[in-house]
């Protein structure tokens, strides 16, 4: 089996047993470490780790201190971390339709539903690559939203040479199979200093210094040990990303032409990171996305379905009051792309043969 995802972190054996033998484990000075080398990597002045990624999210939401009824517009085609958090921080969700080229929400969608009660802008970069952040940047800023974005999958990402994560609050993910890994894990980035440290306070039980307490706070901590397991991936982030963007490359250019499949594209002043390849498979494709991914599956082509479905389209999330009026009808795009995406291994991993295989595999199964 090619596996749609590996998972290596040897080099980091050093500095795991650096911590191991130091007998301070908890948060301390290899956070500290690993904070500063990802505030680099994101071009943001400040960068707070957190145990994983949807606290990340939860922790942001919670600094801004929204009201009851304060709304946040995001998108319908995302991982259930995005819209769990935002109903965990107790505000209420506004979904905006997504475009197909990047699957990211559209800024003429997000226009159309921003109300008096709007106050986060939610964007997801989603796969690697980022949102259009040319054009909801400055329309959060003409409604005086505040930016939150959701990096999880996209560390390294540009828009326009600015990195993801450096447009308003970035979230990012650091779980397992994310192209920077800490086994579990995130990361919020800001250049605002008193944001800042008002998410420092916050994830550490609400207290400034030992019992001295500020706010009513949570344990949102990574420990030295996770972040051992992350620096050293950090250091070499711009080689890992390279054989990702090389990988994806070759993917395209064999599978270019394949019948009713449609392949990812790189959009003008965006670099992509390819968290995952992620093809379209068009109603006259031969096979169904779902054929193409048990026939893949029965030749030892690992894929993935990333998603399903649209993400309040679950009995869990029916008659939320903070998820009002929400319809899967209401948002085309996301649909038709829910029933399309298959990702493909894009992984650093993989050798020539891998990629020969995945390309002759695909192409065979479609009829091409």
């Amino acid at each position: 089996m090619i596996p749609i995802t590996v998972v290596d972190v040897r080099d980091a054996e050093d500095l795991v047993v650096e911590v191991l033998r130091s007998g301070a484990i908890a948060q301390g000075p290899m956070v500290k470490r690993f904070e500063d080398a990802f505030a680099s990597v994101s071009g943001t002045k400040h960068a707070i780790a957190v145990n994983n990624g949807t606290t990340a999210l939860v922790a942001a939401i919670q600094a801004l201190d929204l009201k009851p009824g304060d709304e946040v517009v995001t998108s319908p085609f995302t991982f259930v971390a995005t819209l769990n958090a935002i109903l965990e921080a107790g505000a209420t969700v506004r979904f905006a339709d997504i475009r197909r080229d990047d699957f990211a929400i559209d800024p003429d969608a997000v226009a159309a539903v921003i109300t008096d009660r709007t106050k986060v802008l939610m964007p997801v970069h989603l796969y690697g690559q980022t949102a259009d952040m040319g054009k909801l940047a400055p329309l959060a800023a003409e409604h005086g939203l505040k930016v939150i974005e959701d990096s999880a999958q996209a560390v390294g990402a540009s828009f326009e040479g600015k990195q993801a994560g450096s447009f308003g609050i970035g979230c990012f993910s650091l779980y397992a199979t994310k192209n920077i890994t800490t086994a579990e894990g995130g990361v919020i980035t800001t250049d605002d200093d008193e944001l800042a440290d008002a998410l420092r306070v916050l994830r550490n039980q609400g207290m400034r210094a030992r019992y001295q307490y500020e706010v009513a706070g949570h344990n949102y901590r990574m420990t030295d040990l996770h972040a051992a397991v992350g620096i050293p991936q950090l250091e070499k982030l711009d080689q890992l990303t390279a054989a990702r963007q090389a990988n994806a490359k070759r993917l395209s250019e064999g599978l270019a032409g394949t019948p009713g499949l449609d392949i990812p594209q790189v959009l003008p002043g965006r670099e992509h990171v390819w968290h995952q390849y992620t093809v379209l498979v068009g109603p006259h494709a031969f096979l169904s996305r779902d054929e193409l991914a048990a026939a893949l599956t029965e030749k030892g082509i690992g894929n993935g379905i990333y998603y399903p479905k649209i993400v309040f389209d679950y009995d869990c999330y029916r008659n939320n009051p903070l998820i009002p009026d929400a319809k899967v009808e209401d948002f085309p795009v996301a649909a038709s792309v829910a029933a399309q995406a298959l990702s493909l291994p894009v992984h650093p991993h993989l050798s020539e043969s891998d990629l020969d295989t995945i390309i002759e595999t695909v192409r065979e199964v479609l009829g091409a």
